[in-house]
């Protein structure tokens, strides 16, 4: 592990997160970049070897954050803020380098639940992992 990477990123996160939406601390530890479409939300990060799991490719929890983060995002932009009821995650492939990008889209909308999906591919367009959610609005 490059643990002058890992060091640098942790520091940056510490020096410059808000525990608001986009600058929160672990959206700033993996570097999170966030834009916002008319229905979707995409979250890309590159992958970084202090994120790997011992088989030496990108830990699920950390693909399952971004998926997560992707919906989360959408929801808040669109409906309000809201909580993760549920996440069904499909693991299809291994990340090892280069950017990881989730894209959310709206299953459905409700007035105090929500229905949302997350594709996360890397640099070639390929699925590394995909998402489904139910929201609860607050």
């Amino acid at each position: 592990m490059d643990e002058t990477q890992a060091r640098s990123s942790f520091e940056e996160a510490l020096r410059t997160y808000h525990q608001d939406f986009n600058t929160f601390f672990l959206a700033r530890l993996f570097g999170m970049k966030v834009e916002y479409g008319e229905d979707s939300c995409t979250v890309a990060m590159s992958v970084k070897d202090f994120m790997f799991n011992p088989q030496g490719s990108l830990h699920g929890g950390v693909t399952a954050t971004v998926l997560d983060i992707s919906m989360g995002h959408l929801l808040k932009q669109h409906v309000g803020a809201g909580a993760t009821l549920e996440m069904n995650i499909q693991y299809i492939r291994a990340a090892r380098k280069g950017t990881l990008t989730a894209r959310s889209s709206f299953i459905r909308k409700g007035r105090q639940i929500c229905f949302l999906r997350s594709e996360a591919t890397d640099d070639s367009g390929s699925i590394v992992a995909s998402a489904t959610s139910t929201w609860k609005v607050l």
